[in-house]
């Protein structure tokens, strides 16, 4: 575990609401913070796996957990859970939930992307709004979105899941501007592949993946100086080689790559799919 700042926990604590705590990156948010003094609202779908969570947090670092289990594709889930924090101190918001997809979109289940959209934006979007209200009046916060290295472009092979990211990014650029004078800090991260249970959903090859800890670790790390973090060496490389060429270049060159992260090894496209990570 990465240490914080000194004062890191008195600015943004002393309860953090972590989202997709149950599995990959938020659950890497979930200990980095309990390693750092956080006591963490635990929300995903999967009620065994966040009780666990809890009972480990506790027992390693003495935390103080609350388990929140909905589901993030109902539209009134960011209600539910700001109702069910109304008692808590919460200074920061980590909403790391989310899920993609790879293959055609043409091969996609319609309803399964629709979801995606729920979860991936909609639901980003309460949370902020519901949260963020609660930030305004402690006059500061933090509040992390996670992003992607797809977010900068389309990207054909993934394009909803892309386009979903974007909105994220874009989400995040201009809370940063809007939220900063009242002492809330947003930021937006940005990583590559990461190693997790949603390539796995997903059925993508994730070679050179990020361990889910590095990206917490990084973007907590950045979140005091606010704007985007790219964690990882993959995530800065593409960043930068790509951001000197023409948008429609970037689109074919990322086509290319995650058109090779969803393919068999013989280069045939695998079956469209998609999975919840929540």
């Amino acid at each position: 575990m990465t240490s914080l700042p000194a004062g890191y926990l008195e600015r943004y604590g002393p309860w953090a609401v972590v989202t997709g705590a149950s599995d990959g990156i938020g659950r890497a948010f979930a200990q980095e913070l309990a390693a750092a003094g956080f006591s963490v609202v635990l929300v995903a779908r999967r009620d065994a796996e966040l009780r666990s969570l809890a009972d480990e947090l506790t027992r390693a670092f003495g935390t103080r957990s609350r388990v929140i289990v909905t589901d993030l594709a109902d539209p009134q889930a960011a209600a539910a859970m700001l109702e069910q924090t109304t008692d808590l101190d919460v200074g920061l918001l980590i909403a790391a939930a989310g899920f993609g997809s790879s293959g055609p979109i043409l091969s996609q289940s319609a309803s399964s992307e629709f979801d995606q959209v729920m979860v991936n934006c909609q639901a980003v979007l309460g949370q902020c709004i519901h949260f963020g209200r609660r930030l305004e009046t402690r006059r500061r916060g933090g509040v992390v979105l996670l992003s992607s290295v797809v977010a900068f472009h389309g990207t054909p092979w993934s394009a909803n899941y892309a386009a979903t990211k974007a909105y994220v990014q874009s989400l995040a650029e201009a809370l940063q501007q809007e939220w900063a004078p009242l002492g809330i800090q947003v930021l937006a991260s940005a990583p590559g592949p990461v190693g997790t249970g949603f390539g796995v959903r997903a059925q993508m090859t994730m070679g050179r993946a990020l361990s889910a800890s590095v990206v917490a670790r990084q973007s907590l790390l950045a979140l005091p100086r606010g704007g985007t973090v790219r964690p990882g060496w993959l995530s800065k490389l593409l960043g930068w080689s790509l951001a000197t060429a023409p948008r429609a270049v970037r689109v074919r060159i990322m086509g290319s790559v995650m058109h090779g992260l969803s393919s068999h090894p013989s280069g045939a496209p695998r079956p469209a799919t998609g999975g919840r990570a929540v």
